[in-house]
Parts: structure tokens; C-alpha cells; sequence
């Protein structure tokens, strides 16, 4: 059985939960008490030296980084990736624009507000970062005005990848309401069986007293 790393408030491993949960595969979920320091422990870094997560291991494979994993899955139950080169193309440039521009901007801004101690907020630091969620999410919505799916015309990793962090409650500081073609997509995706929200599909991530 494929054993995920990660924990409940990981966007990044959600994405990954997320397709394992739409593809059916079977998996358990290894949890990381990010928020101790978990994830820069000796043990941890023989796992993963990044010290991040998420953390796949299918067998005697094992991977880092939610992009590759996504790839990863795809290649490994035939759902959700590409039917053709020009497909994968396009899906890893998306991927790679979320990785830099999406998820990266709206994790740190989400973190920053709502996971690091108050004292340690800095206003001007916030806003700026949410100026730059606002410029992603601009990109992304004009994308999907008039089209259902990122890429092609059906559900890829590419909508798995970019999606995960904007089901997260916490705020980031820019309303989804002014993206109407964000909401309805997020909307389609969420209708797909399998869909579960990042903290029940995630649960299992967090610490047994939580």
C-alpha cells in the first residue's frame, strides 16, 4: 500500500491525497508534526533531505516534490494525465506556474496569517504577498473563462495541482467571490466522486488528541 507523508493543514499534500482519493488507490497516511519541527529531524531528512513534505512511497519508490508525485500517479492507474505530448506539455507548465506562482504565493500568505505567531506578522509583509496571490489568481481565472478544465477538456493533475490550497478555510486575504471562473471550476472539481474537503480527507494527518 502506497504510504503518503504529510499532514492535515499541507495543501501540498492534499493534492496528493486528493488524487489518491479520486483514482481509488489504496494508501495510508505516515503523519509529520510539521509544526514541532517534525519535518527537519535526522529521521525525516533520511526520508527526504528537502524536509518537506509531501513524501510518497509506493514499494521501493520513493518521491518528493507534489508535482513529480502527481506525474507519478498519473503514469501509475492511467487517470487524470495527459493523452498526448503536447497534453504534457501543457500540464507541466501549469504545474510549474502553481508550484512558483500559485500554491507557493497562496501557502506562504495563508501561513503568514494565520499559522505564524501574531507577533511575528508584519502588515506590510502580508500585503504584499497578497498582491501577489491576486495577480496568480487573476492569471488563472482568465484562463478558465470560457473552458471547464485547465487542460484539454476533462480533469488532469494540472486542476489537482492548482486547486488544493483555495479549499483551505483560512483566510488569505483575497475573496475567491471576485473570480467567478475559479469558483465555478472549484465547483466542478468538488462534484467529482471522490472529492472530500482538505481537513476530512486530511484528518487522518493530524495529531491523535486533535
Amino acid at each position: 500500500m502506497i504510504t503518503l507523508y504529510g499532514f492535515g493543514e499541507s495543501g501540498n499534500a492534499y493534492k496528493v491525497a486528493l488524487m489518491l482519493s479520486l483514482t481509488g488507490t489504496p494508501w495510508r497516511l505516515e503523519f509529520v508534526p510539521f509544526f514541532t519541527g517534525g519535518a527537519r529531524t535526522p529521521e525525516f531528512r533520511a526520508i527526504n533531505e528537502m524536509g518537506e513534505v509531501p513524501v510518497l512511497v509506493d514499494g521501493d519508490v520513493t518521491l518528493t516534490q507534489s508535482g513529480v508525485i502527481l506525474e507519478h500517479l498519473a503514469a501509475r492507474t492511467g487517470q487524470f494525465g495527459p493523452a498526448s505530448e503536447a497534453e504534457r506539455r501543457e500540464i507541466l507548465r501549469w504545474i510549474l506556474w502553481d508550484n512558483h506562482k500559485g500554491s507557493a504565493q497562496i501557502g506562504t500568505t495563508r501561513f503568514l496569517m494565520n499559522f505564524l505567531a501574531p507577533d511575528k506578522r508584519q502588515p506590510e509583509v502580508i500585503a504584499f504577498f497578497q498582491g501577489r496571490v491576486r495577480a496568480a489568481l487573476g492569471v488563472l481565472d482568465t484562463h478558465l473563462t470560457g473552458r471547464d478544465w485547465i487542460v484539454a477538456d476533462r480533469l488532469t493533475i494540472a486542476d489537482l495541482s492548482c486547486c488544493s490550497y483555495l479549499y483551505y478555510p483560512e483566510s488569505w486575504g483575497v475573496p475567491l467571490t471576485d473570480f467567478p471562473a475559479i469558483t465555478a471550476w472549484l465547483d466542478r472539481i468538488r462534484a467529482v466522486p471522490g472529492w472530500q474537503h482538505p481537513y476530512d480527507l486530511m484528518s487522518r494527518a493530524f495529531p491523535p488528541a486533535r
